[in-house]
């Protein structure tokens, strides 16, 4: 079932604890967090500390997002802070299957993200350790960006690698997810819809949370009704 979370890099920092609250009424089930150092990307966001207040305002999955050099230097910080899922960049990690170890060694989901310009099939190695891929729609680094159309092929690449490994990690999508793109995410293939923007500019995360949500269980159940049929073809 695809899972909406929400981006806490669009909410109002001055009430974060009823911004999340209210992405939760609205189906939101994981909390993303975009951990910016300025040098990786051109932007400077949080740390552990706010992993470690979010984490006594909430029992959702915190879902990480290291856009950051160096991430191993910071792993067991982000542990001890409460985090559950750790995205690290295929671009900033020298020694990307020691540093999804160590994730995983902090009791932690290890998950590697790709830039747009990046391919899939680099990952290929690595796909049986990960929780989930991280498909960056956008380039990283600021949020209200528009959606990048060639993400969607990444995704039903994904899908198929997925399928052909046997493997069962998720495929989570960041970066100009809203209403008028959703529904292609979704049908794409992803299952974690990252929104920020769409979730929290309006002011009323909750309602858009629920909007958004319903959009993409429609959009689900469509791929679900064209992958069956399409099975069924197959096997006549």
């Amino acid at each position: 079932m695809v899972e909406l979370v929400p981006s806490i890099l669009s909410a109002d920092f001055s009430k974060l604890a009823l911004e999340i609250e209210a992405a939760e009424r609205g189906g939101g089930s994981v909390i993303h967090i975009d951990i910016m150092d300025g040098h990786f990307v051109p932007n400077l966001t949080m740390g552990p500390p706010v992993v470690k207040s979010l984490r006594k305002v909430t029992s959702l999955p915190l879902d990480c997002h290291l856009m950051i050099e160096n991430p191993d230097d910071f792993i067991e910080e982000f542990a001890q802070a409460g985090a559950d899922w750790i995205a690290v960049h295929y671009e900033a990690c020298r020694h990307l299957h020691r540093t999804l170890q160590l994730i995983a060694q902090h009791d932690m989901e290890p998950a590697v993200v790709i830039n747009p310009a990046t391919r899939v099939d680099f990952l290929l190695d690595i796909l049986p350790m990960v929780h989930h891929v991280l498909v960056m729609s956008v380039n990283p680094g600021f949020g209200g960006q528009k959606f990048i159309p060639f993400s969607l092929d990444k995704i039903r690449r994904l899908v198929d690698l997925r399928a052909e490994l046997g493997l069962n990690f998720r495929i989570e999508v960041d970066g100009g997810v809203a209403h008028d793109t959703i529904a292609s995410v979704v049908e794409a293939g992803a299952d974690l819809l990252v929104a920020g923007s769409a979730v929290y500019d309006s002011g009323h995360p909750e309602k858009e949370a629920r909007a958004l949500l319903k959009m993409a269980r429609e959009a689900e159940q469509s791929r679900n009704g064209q992958n069956f049929h399409s099975r069924q073809a197959a096997a006549i």
